[in-house]
């Protein structure tokens, strides 16, 4: 295997489970939705154009990463409501 993939992994794996171990649900409130929207898309399109980065600097690994980042952004805009996706 891979160690630098494994290693990747790994780091993923803690951050993830940090994350979800201290996940609090919060009431929606008074969200502001054209601030989201706008955020949500610059976070996206930010990380593809680190995942075009890293892609040409060769680093494979952090290029799917940050383009699965990427694509969960995208995600969660569309079960939010506020990007639709062909």
């Amino acid at each position: 295997m891979n160690y630098e993939l494994k290693a990747k992994v790994d780091e993923y794996l803690e951050k993830a489970k940090d994350m979800f171990e201290n996940l609090e649900i919060r009431d929606a409130g008074n969200l502001d939705m054209e601030k989201i929207k706008k955020e949500f898309q610059e976070m996206a399109l930010s990380y593809y154009r680190d995942a075009k980065h890293f892609y040409e600097k060769g680093e494979y690994i952090n290029a799917l990463a940050a383009l699965e980042y990427a694509e969960g952004w995208l995600d969660a805009g569309k079960v939010l409501g506020i990007f639709k996706l062909k």
